[in-house]
């Protein structure tokens, strides 16, 4: 069986890379499967915030963790304000 040119191995090579960047650029527009929204009041401060994610849990966690990282500031207030009951949390599947 003849080797393949340099050429067509480029071509495949190409063909590859393409298929790949199109896997990368479909991925990134997924639609995710649930969305999130928190409201959290620390220190007499309240901010809300929503978040996409592929899990109920997952889009909750980043929900939290973003509403907290506008309201808290140091490693010790952050993860005070992620134990904070939240004044909303309200997650709905995504259809």
């Amino acid at each position: 069986m003849a080797r393949p040119t340099r050429s067509r191995r480029g071509w495949w090579l190409a063909a590859g890379f393409v298929l790949f960047v199109g896997f990368v650029v479909y991925r990134s527009f997924y639609v995710a499967g649930f969305r999130c929204d928190v409201c959290i009041t620390f220190q007499g401060r309240q901010a809300c915030r929503s978040v996409d994610g592929p899990t109920e849990h997952e889009a909750l966690q980043g929900a939290l963790t973003n509403t907290c990282a506008q309201l808290a500031s140091g490693v010790t207030d952050s993860m005070a304000c992620e134990r904070t009951q939240p004044s909303k949390r309200d997650c709905r599947a995504l259809e």
